[in-house]
């Protein structure tokens, strides 16, 4: 290299390098970098190390302890689940012998609401408590840029953003000049189906007394969703200034008649604010309190179900449903947790049976490498 320069008339001398001195000849001055690791236990992987050694001893009890613990666990929860009672009735309509028919076509600003009424007969009573949910299929509440088409700062009650919401909103942010309130593709698409329950007896119809309130979170009701300050009985001047969402028959301030259930705490509303997970999903809709230990809270016999058809979902081929379920100390009916649990544990235990009999067969052989005659 040196010869190279003096050929080519440059003084002998050192590589620059970018950020220090020269490295090599007469430059002078700067440290050599160098790339080797510093002597230390972890950069020179000297760390004490543990590796399991994997025997029979070992291994076979670890198959037969987990399927001796999970199938128990699964044959309990499959028949708690299967104990659970749960009814129910697809009222969507698109067949043609179905009551609700006639409203399979309906919009949202349809005046006056279609209603349909589906008759039905429990074959089991329903001891417990019962919850009635309604459930929506082909329905992706967990696209993306519906889950953050809200305004949770407007959603608890914050003044500036009520007036102001956030962009996010878009295109359900204003509505001629106006703030919508509350903003946003979720509460757009709010489900707005009316159901009520009678029991029928002797051609009589008794109404199944509906409990609206206890369905939303805890946390939901009294923390996340709050209105706007100022006079609570007045929230009609809460929210002056801003308008409905598109697709509402009615502002926030008159979903209900009862002040603490009115407005962002609604509950109804705070339940279809918590978006599903799936396309196909249900949510918890009323209430039915058992009144008294002597008889089961609804009896074997006929219903029917009165329904103001106002959710349009046929346009995306969706499905709705009404279900009736009591539930255990797991949640709600779910067949295949319990399935699961006996489907490993059984096959952990067969696992276990053939690797013990593999052992028992071959595991004393001679390994000796000795060449027979």
């Amino acid at each position: 290299y040196s010869a190279k320069e003096e050929a080519d008339g440059h003084p002998s001398g050192g590589v620059g390098v970018p950020g220090g001195g020269a490295v090599g000849g007469g430059g002078g001055g700067g440290a050599v970098k160098t790339r080797k690791p510093d002597n230390t236990a972890f950069k020179q992987q000297r760390l004490p190390a543990w590796q399991p050694i994997l025997t029979a001893g070992t291994v076979l009890p670890a198959f037969f302890i987990i399927g001796l613990i999970f199938i128990p666990i699964g044959i309990g929860i499959f028949v708690t689940s299967n104990n659970i009672r749960e009814y129910e009735i697809d009222y969507t309509g698109t067949e043609p012998s179905s009551p609700c028919n006639k409203c399979l076509n309906v919009s949202w600003d349809s005046t006056p609401p279609c209603t349909c009424t589906i008759n039905f007969t429990l074959e089991h009573s329903f001891e417990s408590n019962v919850f009635m949910y309604y459930g929506l299929s082909n329905f992706y509440q967990n696209h993306r840029r519906y889950v953050k088409s809200r305004d949770d700062s407007q959603l608890n009650g914050d003044n500036s953003s009520l007036l102001n919401p956030s962009k996010e909103c878009e295109p359900y942010r204003t509505n001629e000049d106006k703030p919508i309130a509350p903003c946003g593709a979720i509460a757009n698409s709010m489900f707005n189906d009316t159901l009520e329950l009678y029991r029928i007896d002797n051609d009589t119809r008794t109404p199944i007394t509906l409990i609206k309130k206890g369905i939303a979170w805890w946390t939901d009701k009294n923390v996340k969703f709050r209105n706007p300050t100022g006079d609570g009985n007045n929230l009609t001047a809460l929210f002056q200034g801003t308008t409905k969402p598109v697709n509402w028959p009615k502002p926030v301030y008159m979903l209900d008649s009862e002040p603490d259930n009115n407005g962002f705490i609604n509950e109804d509303f705070i339940v279809w604010m918590r978006t599903a997970a799936l396309p196909t999903f249900r949510k918890l809709y009323r209430l039915i309190e058992r009144k008294n230990n002597l008889q089961p809270t609804l009896q074997a016999g006929n219903y029917s179900l009165d329904i103001a058809y106002n959710y349009p979902v046929h346009s995306f081929d969706g499905r709705k449903r009404m279900i009736l379920s009591t539930i255990s100390w797991m949640g709600g009916k779910n067949p295949f947790l319990g399935i699961a649990y006996i489907t490993v544990g059984s096959i952990c235990f067969f696992l276990g049976v053939v690797l013990l009999i593999i052992h028992h067969k071959y595991g004393n052989r001679n390994t000796s490498a000795d060449i027979p005659n």
